[in-house]
């Protein structure tokens, strides 16, 4: 389908200003705040939000809340992406002013590190006291990894980000990711952990994981890691990440197995103590996934009470109609 001239010309006269310019360099190595722009081009907040609100309308940035912050982000997809790709091949972004601007966003990506290092150690005991409950977390992951068998995606998303972990895991494997989370200190901690990881091709933004921004039939591979003992309504991420997958994508579910220990709902806000294997057949059928049997991996025989975790595979069939996306 060809681009609306009028669209063409009001990007690239959004683009055509020296500001705006660096600013969409910046943008297109990963997503920033206001603030974090006005920290790398020594701007005043107004004036580059004006230019952020002329991009926006241009349709090269796309804006995305997060709580009382806003952040942006380069558009990559359909014709916006394609012009700010053709238009960045023909530019030395290792000169000036671009490599100064992209030195100004290592200090930057230095402040978000010490915020995500501030908040873990705030709650590091409670979560280490978790962590050491169940099964080796190394060996979960290459059994997530076992189930994807070297497999090659094109979208990955993972619902509940937390961490980025999953992310970071995934991304070799993946042309693109994207995490989604509810809470903007989680995704601090997201952001750094991948650019300590130098992952360029996975970003996380805000959102309601049972209720997500992304569009359907988009992803041929969601991850949910040990995110459903949290919810009220764990059914609605099932719905939900069905309806992000291709026919014939793949879903990725861990968690912990049923268990009785009752002080993880104060410690750490857990809903339900564990998820039941019948429970998850019924919500993937209800989704019109196929479910395989889960993987159980218990904890260690030394812990006196422990968590087991478990990994269930689903897929969305290929024949399934739009009508069920």
């Amino acid at each position: 389908m060809s681009t609306d001239p009028d669209s063409l010309v009001d990007a690239l006269k959004a683009a055509g200003e020296p500001t705006r310019l660096r600013i969409l360099a910046l943008l297109r190595r990963g997503d920033l705040s206001v603030g974090e722009l006005v920290q790398i081009l020594d701007q005043s907040q107004p004036r580059l939000s004006h230019h952020l609100k002329t991009l926006t309308n241009a349709n090269l940035v796309e804006r995305l809340p997060e709580g009382s912050w806003v952040f942006y982000r380069a558009k990559n997809k359909n014709w916006s992406g394609r012009l700010l790709d053709a238009l960045f091949s023909e530019l030395d972004t290792q000169a000036a002013p671009f490599l100064d601007d992209a030195k100004a966003l290592q200090t930057v990506r230095s402040a978000r590190a010490r915020s995500a290092e501030s908040y873990f150690s705030d709650i590091a005991e409670n979560w280490d006291r978790l962590r050491a409950l169940h099964y080796p977390e190394a060996d979960i992951e290459a059994a997530i990894l076992a189930q994807i068998q070297g497999q090659r995606f094109d979208r990955v998303v993972d619902l509940g980000t937390g961490t980025g972990r999953m992310l970071t895991l995934l991304a070799p494997y993946a042309k693109e990711a994207e995490g989604l989370d509810l809470s903007h200190h989680m995704l601090t901690v997201a952001r750094a952990n991948l650019n300590r990881a130098e992952v360029r091709n996975a970003r996380v933004r805000q959102g309601d994981v049972s209720n997500t921004p992304f569009e359907s039939n988009s992803a041929d591979l969601v991850i949910v890691h040990q995110v459903l003992h949290y919810l009220e309504q764990p059914e609605a991420v099932i719905t939900e990440a069905a309806r992000i997958l291709r026919p014939g994508g793949q879903l990725l579910v861990v968690d912990f197995a049923p268990h009785d220990l009752e002080f993880l709902r104060e410690a750490q806000g857990h809903r339900r103590l564990g998820v039941r294997e019948e429970d998850m057949k019924e919500w993937a059928d209800n989704a019109g996934m196929a479910l395989q049997n889960p993987l159980r991996f218990d904890p260690p025989a030394s812990l006196d009470q422990g968590l087991s975790v478990l990994i269930w595979t689903a897929t969305r069939p290929a024949n399934q109609q739009e009508s069920a996306a």
